[in-house]
């Protein structure tokens, strides 16, 4: 190999392959497990729960290869913080059990790249028993099983948000606006509701339907 090729990728510190491959790879590992925790106990069906697990098992990677680059030198850290500082992410993150797997994933690459193998072994199971003891199929009945989009589309110069709170709030856990806009050549106006729901499904597009100025109801699983 030249020798300037050799000197331009000197470091400061030796990192040995034999160390860097295995570290990357149980990163790898790990990753996946904590994407197939978040499938079996929050996930969500479709691309954007596919997605999601995608994103945990490169964070747990490129989390551990920070890590392994950083070592122990704090000016290296402190140039990460600023090279990293200038990522924007503009997704809102829906719901907080989805904070706490991102979360999840940096810890445990973290760990494998600061050579701390114990600490994911017993987090990992730990952690997987407290996201399938909390799922929301054993907080909430059948019924109300995940996220739903409830979507109303109302007759125009109709003011009925507080009428449409008061229907909900017997029907729903939570609710949450998500948008609202025109529809229709702006002949409705649509409201776009997040909401987990405490009653049957048809029994909320059926109440919320007789209610007046409601032009259509439609509620599907996120």
């Amino acid at each position: 190999m030249p020798d300037w090729l050799t000197t331009t990728f000197e470091s400061d510190v030796e990192l040995e392959l034999g160390m860097l491959v295995p570290r990357i790879l149980l990163a790898a590992v790990l990753g996946y497990v904590v994407a197939a925790i978040y499938r079996y106990t929050h996930g969500r069906n479709g691309e954007q729960g596919r997605a999601f697990m995608a994103t945990l098992v490169l964070l747990t990677i490129l989390i551990a290869m920070m890590t392994l680059v950083i070592g122990n030198n704090v000016a290296r850290a402190f140039s990460l913080v600023g090279a990293l500082a200038i990522v924007r992410f503009r997704t809102v993150v829906e719901d907080t059990r989805d904070t706490a797997f991102v979360i999840f994933a940096v810890s445990i690459g973290m760990a494998i790249g600061a050579g701390f193998l114990k600490i994911p072994l017993i987090a990992i199971p730990v952690a997987a028993v407290a996201a399938f003891w909390f799922r929301p199929e054993a907080v909430a009945p059948a019924a109300t099983d995940g996220l739903h989009e409830l979507v109303l589309r109302l007759a125009p110069a109709t003011n009925m948000a507080t009428t449409i709170d008061r229907a909900l709030e017997p029907l729903v856990r939570t609710a949450r606006l998500d948008a609202i806009g025109t529809a229709r050549q702006g002949s409705a106006i649509e409201r776009t509701y997040l909401v987990t729901l405490a009653e049957d499904p048809a029994k909320v597009v059926e109440t919320l339907h007789r209610l007046d100025g409601v032009i259509s109801v439609e509620l599907k699983r996120r």
